[in-house]
């Protein structure tokens, strides 16, 4: 299950698409995982103990990770602009 709702996934499509029919591009899945990402070290935060969606979280981050590297073979310039909108470190 998602942390994030419909209605902001769909945002997030909307703003990172690269084409009118794009739902699924490597920009677009890394934006929907560092929303998923946020959402779930705000989680954390507060519940310290909870080391199934730590579990989670970390599965997250390498998910993440592995789309950043294939991004930044394929495409050099959609990687860099994606991580800066996202501010990410790379």
């Amino acid at each position: 299950m998602s942390d994030i709702g419909l209605k902001e996934k769909k945002e997030i499509i909307e703003t990172h698409k690269i084409h009118e029919t794009d739902t699924g591009s490597a920009d677009v899945q890394i934006a929907i995982l560092s929303e998923r990402i946020n959402h779930l070290i705000k989680h954390l935060k507060l519940h310290k103990k909870d080391h199934h969606s730590r579990k989670g979280l970390l599965v997250l981050v390498g998910r993440r990770k592995r789309l950043m590297n294939y991004l930044k073979q394929y495409n050099l310039k959609r990687f860099l602009t994606l991580a800066k909108k996202l501010k990410l470190r790379i």
